[in-house]
């Protein structure tokens, strides 16, 4: 069995991840060679446009967050960038993977707690000195969340044309927090509860 390794399917190809490697490849939509035991996530139906689709590069700015939130996020930061740094460079993903999805036991957070870690850690992202990407950013508000007693919804995922993955943080009704419209296009491919989208359970949270 391979829970561990997703493979979206989009209309034109296959994207398959490993999350103990960080290896991501690209098959035909026909390939027949399938990881056994893989999670298969099936992408919403996406139109080719031919290179027409416009991505957004740059966030758009948002309001400072209340200053404990900015104070905490510090320490939330060097430790995400600790855990990214220590062991294997071939690791480094399952670790922030595994650091993102830590609050998995925890209470859900509320929207106004989700929105203010995620503005929190963009504001002390500044101050990385190395690159610090969708990646560490959205893991370091997972991981702020964590610390604060409530779960962040972490998540990761795959869009098609052009294929390319991204993390963030969703409020409770699966909505990007602090993200440009255009995350919606993600299939999840990764949650806290592990390969696939989130798991829905009693109470209105996951379970």
């Amino acid at each position: 069995m391979k829970a561990h390794v997703v493979v979206v399917v989009l209309p034109y190809a296959r994207v398959i991840v490993d999350y103990r490697t960080g290896r991501t490849e690209l098959r035909p939509a026909l390939a027949e060679s399938l990881p056994v035991g893989a999670v298969v996530v099936e992408h919403p139906v996406e139109s080719p446009s031919w290179g027409t689709t416009e991505v957004e590069a740059a966030l758009t700015p948002s309001p400072a967050s209340p200053w404990p939130w900015r104070l905490a996020a510090l320490p939330a930061l060097l430790t995400t960038a600790a855990v990214g740094a220590a062991g294997s460079r071939g690791g480094r993903f399952h670790r922030l993977v595994w650091l993102g999805c830590i609050g998995r036991p925890l209470p859900r957070a509320g929207e106004a707690q989700v929105q203010a870690a995620v503005r929190a850690v963009r504001w002390a992202s500044k101050m990385m000195p190395a690159r610090w990407a969708c990646l560490e950013q959205s893991t370091a508000a997972a991981l702020l969340l964590a610390l604060s007693g409530v779960r962040g919804e972490w998540r990761h995922g795959i869009a098609g044309d052009p294929v390319r993955l991204h993390a963030w943080i969703v409020d409770r009704h699966e909505r990007p927090v602090e993200e440009p419209l255009d995350t919606g296009l993600y299939a999840v491919a990764y949650s806290p509860d592990g390969p696939g989208p989130a798991r829905r359970g009693p109470r209105g949270r996951t379970a």
